[in-house]
């Protein structure tokens, strides 16, 4: 279904209106199976969107946690084939939930755009999140992706002008992700105040769904931004919970998929919380 899933979703919340809450963990991490199984039950706990990480030996772009949980996840075999299995894996039982694919370019180039494209869209993957691909490279990726239906979600930042979101958003689809802080993820806490004066200022030009991802850390900050967002995104935290919850050796403990499960809970009520 590609885009379609995902544009049907934010039509589905909008109708009830609340925002989406979207989570993030990355494919393998901390094993293919525990990761399996935290996804399966995603949407159940409350996650309207996932977003799953690919891992890549150098996520620039992430914090500590994430990147971790990429190193931990490719110590494991975690490749982008098995990435594409684990979606497939899922949609046996869950049709409706949109999966979003975030990463970097480099593995979609070695195994080839159109391959890679026409593999995702079969397992059910619905949109890419390719946070080193700015706009000036969308031939690279986006307008194949958007010609083959699959949701190209591009990224706007604190210091991105009326002129340069115009850039951004000539062929971004699905939704726009706000990053709320200028940094990595999992570190800084974003300010409300100027994230909500950028999401007002995005909605002038777009009418594109907004989400805003980067430090939201707990029920309280998801429950405060999604007054306002579209869809607010918790990955660092989530993988936190992951990562305190694994051996010195890496293995899972038993407790590991509930309390992941039991926060995006917490979450989910904060977020549809009026």
């Amino acid at each position: 279904m590609g885009l379609e899933r995902i544009e049907k979703r934010f039509a589905d919340l909008k109708a009830q209106g609340r925002s989406a809450l979207i989570t993030f963990t990355t494919a393998g991490d901390p094993d293919y199976d525990t990761a399996l199984n935290i996804l399966r039950g995603l949407p159940a706990a409350g996650a309207d969107i996932i977003e799953l990480g690919m891992p890549f030996s150098d996520p620039m772009a992430d914090g500590p946690a994430i990147q971790a949980a990429s190193i931990r996840a490719l110590a494991g075999g975690m490749t982008v084939r098995k990435t594409l299995k684990m979606v497939r894996d899922f949609r046996v039982q869950d049709k409706t939930t949109p999966i979003i694919l975030m990463g970097y370019y480099n593995p979609i180039y070695i195994y080839g755009v159109g391959a890679f494209l026409a593999d995702a869209l079969e397992a059910g993957v619905d949109g890419l999140i390719i946070v080193d691909l700015p706009p000036e490279e969308d031939n690279e990726l986006a307008l194949p992706a958007k010609a083959a239906g699959m949701g190209c979600i591009h990224l706007a930042t604190p210091t991105t002008d009326p002129a340069r979101l115009d850039h951004i958003l000539r062929n971004a689809s699905g939704f726009l992700y706000y990053v709320s802080i200028t940094g990595i993820t999992g570190t800084a806490a974003p300010d409300l105040g100027p994230v909500k004066a950028a999401v007002d200022m995005i909605r002038q030009q777009t009418d594109l769904p907004v989400a805003v991802g980067f430090g939201i850390k707990t029920p309280e900050n998801a429950q405060n931004f999604a007054k306002f967002a579209d869809a607010v995104v918790v990955g660092s935290a989530i993988v936190n919970i992951i990562q305190s919850n694994i051996d010195q050796e890496g293995l899972a403990n038993p407790e590991l998929t509930s309390r992941v499960l039991d926060f995006v809970k917490s979450l989910s009520r904060s977020v549809g919380a009026e």
